[in-house]
């Protein structure tokens, strides 16, 4: 398939990539559990341009991944996979099954955040492997037009959460090629061993969203609901995760529970 625009087959269905172009703030949400049919159910709420596809700490694995990001890209979302650590073979199996981008964890430093994106781009631009017969059947595109495209399309985000990543956050924000720099809130305050949403925290943590919009690129957080993610756009970061699956189904859950407890201890007395 060939067109005028070299990207813009592939452009069509980046829908998390075209948000923050346009300027509009990427809304997300935290998916820990595999299955089909929790993912399709979350994708179908109006919206979200983002799910968050958790292989690092969720019970989700490689073998979820294409049916994961089958159900949410068709609802008009994009499927953005974490790793579980800075290893190029998971970086090529998250993007092979047709991921709109990949989240990495723990980055440190510059050096690591080249690797990560080289790891991300197809030769000559990275060192990314090509031949995975999946990922043009997420994007509806041929196999030539995917390979010829993706690198200006797919989205690399890098988490920064740790003392280390704070401090060199300028040559990580300044490295070609990673689009998106990711505060990892909680790990953030373990790693400088500061009180949650202290001073100091915070001040780490608007260091990291000046340093990133210096360097042109997009700064984005991890929140627990959707009140944080609105301070947290209010701030100036260009996206945030409002929910987990978990909690959410915790809370509400809870809250169900609250609503009949009353009748509920009655009834035990009567």
């Amino acid at each position: 398939m060939t067109t005028s625009h070299p990207t813009a087959a592939m452009a069509k269905r980046t829908y998390l990539k075209n948000a923050l172009d346009r300027g509009e703030a990427g809304i997300g949400m935290w998916l820990t559990m595999p299955g089909g049919q929790l993912a399709k159910t979350i994708a179908t709420i109006p919206g979200f341009n983002w799910i968050l596809i958790d292989a690092e700490h969720g019970a989700i694995t490689d073998a979820d991944y294409y049916d994961l990001n089958q159900h949410i890209t068709a609802e008009g979302i994009s499927p953005i996979i974490r790793i579980p650590a800075d290893e190029p073979w998971m970086i090529k199996r998250a993007l092979d099954s047709g991921a709109h981008g990949i989240m990495v964890p723990m980055c440190h430093d510059g050096e690591q955040a080249a690797r990560i994106a080289s790891a991300s781009k197809y030769a000559p631009q990275g060192t990314r492997g090509c031949g995975s017969p999946f990922t043009q059947q997420i994007f509806g595109v041929p196999e030539a037009t995917y390979e010829a495209e993706c690198n200006a399309n797919l989205v690399t985000i890098v988490q920064i959460e740790s003392a280390a990543g704070v401090e060199n956050v300028q040559a990580i924000a300044a490295t070609k090629d990673i689009d998106v720099l990711f505060v990892g809130p909680f790990d953030l305050a373990k790693s400088m061993d500061v009180p949650f949403g202290g001073e100091e925290h915070e001040a780490a943590i608007a260091s990291v969203l000046k340093a990133t919009h210096a360097a042109g690129k997009k700064a984005a957080i991890f929140c627990m609901d959707g009140a944080q993610a609105a301070r947290r756009i209010d701030q100036g970061f260009d996206a945030a995760s409002i929910a987990t699956d978990t909690d959410s189904l915790m809370r509400e859950f809870a809250r169900q529970l609250d609503a009949v407890g009353q009748r509920k201890t009655k009834k035990n007395k009567a």
